[in-house]
This record gives C-alpha cells, structure tokens and sequence, in this order.
C-alpha cells in the first residue's frame, strides 16, 4: 500500500518539482519545533540546569547561606536578575565551575530580551535558547549529510530524524549548551567531509574552508571541552587516510600541497584549543568532575550496556519511567524496545551493505563510520584504561550523535531509494517491502520524541519531582529537608526539590518547608563557603533541629556524614534509605 501511494502520479510530479524538497525540510523543521517548544517548561529542572541559569545571569551559588535552615525564597536567591555584564558571567563561571564561557555569555544576553516577572519565565526562556539551537541543527543536519553523501534522499532522511530523535529531543529542552555543541560538531564534520573530498580528487583544501573549518573548532571548544574528542577522532581518521594513501594508492606520490593545508588547519585548532590549557589543568582534581571516575572493574559490563541505552534512544523511545507507569507497562514497552533494536540493527546493516556496493559516497561514508567506531573506542579506553566513564551521563554521547545519526540515514535511504524507483535492487543483497520499514522506523522516533516530551522515558538525570512528592504526600507538618554541601552542585539539587514542591504546593500547603546545606569543610574556604572544620556536618544538623518547633519531619537527602538526631526525640520513618536518579533520602519523624 505504501509502495502504491508513493507511485501515485501527483505525488511523482511533485517529487519532482523543485519546491519538494524545501517544503520537506520545512515540515521536518515544523515538526521539531512542535516537538521541542511542547511541555517545555513542564518538566522537572535538575542540577545543571540550575547553573546555567545562575551564572548566566551573572549571579554566584555562594550567595545561599550554609549551617542554617532557610526558607525556599532565600534559596532560590541565585535566580534573581541582577544589573550583571558578561564579564560577570565569566568571572563566575571561572571561580564556581569547570565549564567553557561561550554559551553562558550568549544566555546572558538572551536573557536580558526577556521581562522575567517569575521564575517559571526565568525557565521557559533560559530552555528556549537551547531549543532554537535544537532546531537549527535540522536544517544543519540535512547540509551535513547532502555534503557526505550528496543525495537529497538521505539528507531529508538525516533531517526528519533529527527532528524527531528523542535524544536530540532531550537535549534541546534542557537549558544547557549540548545543542549548541552539537551544532558546531555537525559543522566541523561538515568540513571534515568537504576535506575528503578534496583529498579524493587530489585538490588542495581552499585557505578559506581552513579559516573557517578553524573557527569552527575554537568555538566549539569554547562550548564545551569534550568537542576535543571529536578533533582528536577527526584527526586520527584522516591520519589513517594519508597513511592508506601513502601505502595503496597513486596519491603515494602525489605533492605534500594536498596535506600541508590540513596540517595547518591542526596547527591553528590546537592554538585555539591551548588557550584553555590553564582552565583545564584545574578540572582534574575538581569536586565537581570527580563523579566521571569510577573503577573500570566494578560494574564492568555497565558502559557497554549504557552505549546501547543511549544509543537507541537517538532513533526510538517508549514509555518506560517505572516512577509514573505500572510494571507490566514497562515491562511491555521495555521488550518492545529490545525486539525494535535487534531488528533496528539487522535492517540498517543490510542497508549499509547495499549501499557501500552501490553508493558513489562510499568512501566518506567508510570515512564517517571510521569516526563513530573510533569514538565508541575511545570512550571505552578512556573507560577500562583511565577508570573516566563518558557513558555515565547520555548527554556525553553528542560527540557522535549526528554522525551516527547521518550514517543510519544512509544505510535506511537505501530501501527507499530502490522503492522509489531510483537504484535497481542488488541480487545478494535482497531488500523486500522497502518502503514500510523506512516508514516505520520514523513513526518509532516520533512515538520515542512524545515519550521524552511527556518524560516517560530513561534518560532523566535527577528525579527531584519523585523526591518532592514524597515529600508532599508523607509530611503533613513543617518540614525541614537537609542535605550535605561540597559545592553548587548540592545546592543544585535542594533547589530542585524547592521548585518542585512549590509546583505541587500551589499555594495550598500548610507552610512552606526549611532547607539547611551542612556544609562539609574541605579545608579551602571561597568567599562565604566556608565554615568551622571542627563543626561536623551532623553537628550542625542536630543543632537546626533543636531550633525548630515539633512535630517536625526531616528528610535528609543525600547527606553524606552521621545523622545525629536521635537525641532530639526523632526516629526514622524508613527501614532504608529510597533511591532515585540523582538522590539518596530518608524521612524521620521528630515530636
């Protein structure tokens, strides 16, 4: 049937007029842009997001103040705009974090379009900017891939699942700066594809794709560090061509005019990347990367088994949140997902087999798949060898997100290109029912964007709403709710849990909660973060306590030091401590 409908003569007609395939991409954008404004600021807010607004308003987390309860209003003091300059942000962000200043000084001044009445405003705009660059990276993919494989087919493919990607979903509403990266890592790639094939036909790269190819690397180093890894996989591929050059082909005595370009297109991306040298020296041994390490051996099968979770959610998502759905549901949905992937796998490498026999891109999508295989490898030696897990967090993967996007574009273009008449089918390479599977496939990836615009699915870093309901459901007296502080990332989570329970509350709770941040001492005091390091955390729990009126309810949420409260008449309400993604907590009872 759906082979019929694509044979239609209308529809053949306006296949071939020359507004089809603008009008296409449009409606891929439309449907992104539907995809990603839905729901956007109904979704919990978590750490990070906290610290992309706060610093690029300018403001510091060390304004919160420590060892004493607070209200909600005092704690969410960071968020207030203020009279603040880029040089503000930058300072901040250089004093309280380890991140790149480049997208926090373009939220900066996106911010200031906005007339921010309340803190819902605050986060509807400060996730905007990352759904602008979401969207643009549709049109962007659809460049990259026509310039990879220089088929319209397989561009309008790249283009519609990047708008409909879960992942790329998941990103995009999210106040942080991966859509941003992601943007500058399809541009270089842009330009990595464009120097293939200039070494294909044995041409020099242009002075200005080096210029611009060298921009591109510096600004996207200036996102995001882990943008290196990307140069450092784009580097080693095309070593790897040289080196195969040099060896099987009659380029092995071509001139050095074809490489002496590339080389200084290195040269200039290092220097743009050496400026950060001093910023980087710092992050190692930062409280705020230390959760990246682990030891490789405990949990060994994990990074692989998160590789494949994080790379299925880039073409499909069903509901799975065991928080919000019945077992059964999960159950269901989660054997689904599992028989799509295998299937997934065994249609896309058909399709690659057919393609690299028949394609004139052969060799850049050779070239391309290089790169995806190489920075998997990467990630696992930078895993097993270093003991650094990149698998951890899914948004590390947009290193290679629109790589392998584009590629699985190319391997499933090939059912619908011999569907539509445009190849003859490979005898060994049987393609039955061509067209259906295609269709398939992108009603998954739009069934997999609702389930992230509805947050059913997996790829949740903090569940704050989980811990807030708790809250809201069990504690029917004043409530106090503490935690351990190192650094903003705690401050971060408390106030993940203030948002949420004042989404809840409505106006309708009996009071409003306290908030304490015990701080651990360390032994390095930054501006107000400091306290008395003979003062335990626990210590200085124990003594809020006394302070407050009873019946009270204290819920400790990830405090990581003795709970020394039982002296003060309280017992714990749970036989152990409830875990989440992103929180450890436990209720007790004081009377």
């Amino acid at each position: 049937m759906t082979n019929e409908f694509m044979n239609l003569p209308s529809l053949k007609t306006f296949s071939q007029s020359r507004y089809f395939h603008p009008l296409l991409l449009l409606a891929s954008i439309a449907v992104g842009i539907a995809l990603r404004f839905s729901r956007l600021e109904a979704k919990p807010i978590w750490t990070d997001e906290f610290a992309t607004i706060v610093f690029s308003l300018g403001n510091t987390f060390h304004s919160v103040p420590l060892d004493r309860s607070i209200a909600p209003d005092v704690l969410f003091q960071p968020l207030q705009p203020q009279l603040k300059d880029i040089g503000d942000v930058i300072e901040r962000l250089f004093n309280e974090s380890t991140h790149p200043p480049l997208y926090f000084a373009i939220a900066h001044l996106w911010l200031k379009l906005f007339a921010i009445q309340s803190k819902m405003v605050l986060l509807w705009a400060s996730r905007t900017l990352s759904v602008l660059f979401g969207v643009a990276t549709i049109p962007a993919m659809y460049g990259f891939a026509w310039l990879a494989f220089r088929s319209r087919v397989v561009a309008q493919l790249a283009a519609a699942m990047m708008a409909i990607s879960p992942y790329s979903i998941f990103l995009a509403q999210e106040a942080r700066h991966y859509t941003l990266a992601t943007l500058f890592i399809v541009a270089s790639l842009s330009f990595f594809v464009v120097t293939i094939n200039y070494i294909e036909k044995r041409s020099p790269l242009p002075a200005w794709v080096g210029f611009s190819w060298v921009a591109v690397n510096s600004l996207g180093i200036a996102t995001h560090y882990f943008f290196t890894l990307s140069l450092v996989i784009q580097g080693l591929v095309l070593s790897v061509i040289w080196i195969k050059n040099k060896i099987n082909s009659p380029l092995a005595n071509a001139p050095l005019i074809y490489w002496w370009r590339i080389v200084a297109v290195a040269l200039g991306t290092l220097a743009g990347g050496l400026v950060w040298l001093p910023v980087w020296q710092n992050i190692h041994g930062s409280e705020l990367t230390r959760w990246v390490y682990q030891d490789p051996l405990r949990n060994f099968l994990l990074p692989a088994i998160r590789l494949c979770l994080w790379a299925n959610s880039m073409l499909s998502m069903l509901p799975v949140d065991i928080f919000s759905l019945p077992l059964w549901v999960v159950i269901v949905f989660g054997s689904i997902m599992i028989i799509y992937l295998i299937w997934i796998v065994r249609f896309s490498w058909r399709g690659w087999r057919w393609q690299i026999k028949q394609s004139n891109s052969s060799f850049t999508a050779k070239a391309l798949g290089g790169y995806v295989v190489s920075m998997l490898g990467l990630i696992l030696v930078l895993n097993y060898g270093l003991g650094t897990d990149l698998t951890l967090a899914p948004r590390f993967q947009y290193i290679y997100f629109p790589v392998a996007l584009a590629l699985f574009s190319y391997s499933i273009s090939a059912y619908w290109m011999t569907a539509t008449g445009q190849r003859e089918f490979e005898d060994k390479i049987p393609l039955p029912q061509p067209l259906s599977p295609v269709m398939i496939v992108l009603l998954m990836g739009l069934m997999g964007g609702i389930t992230i615009v509805g947050n059913f699915g997996y790829l949740q870093h903090e569940r704050c709403d989980i811990v807030a309901k708790s809250i809201y459901n069990e504690s029917q007296m004043p409530v106090l709710i503490a935690s351990t502080h190192k650094h903003h990332g705690n401050t971060g989570r408390m106030m993940g849990i203030a948002w949420e329970l004042n989404r809840l509350n409505q106006g309708t709770y009996h009071s409003s909660p306290l908030f304490l941040l015990a701080h651990n001492y360390q032994g390095l005091c930054k501006e107000a973060v400091c306290n008395d390091p003979n003062n335990d955390p626990g210590i200085t729990l124990s003594e809020t306590v006394a302070k407050l009126p009873r019946p009270l309810d204290v819920w400790v949420v990830n405090f990581h030091a003795p709970i020394l409260i039982e002296n003060q008449n309280c017992t714990s309400a749970d036989a152990r401590w409830r875990k989440v993604e992103g929180y450890r907590f436990r209720r007790y009872e004081c009377r």
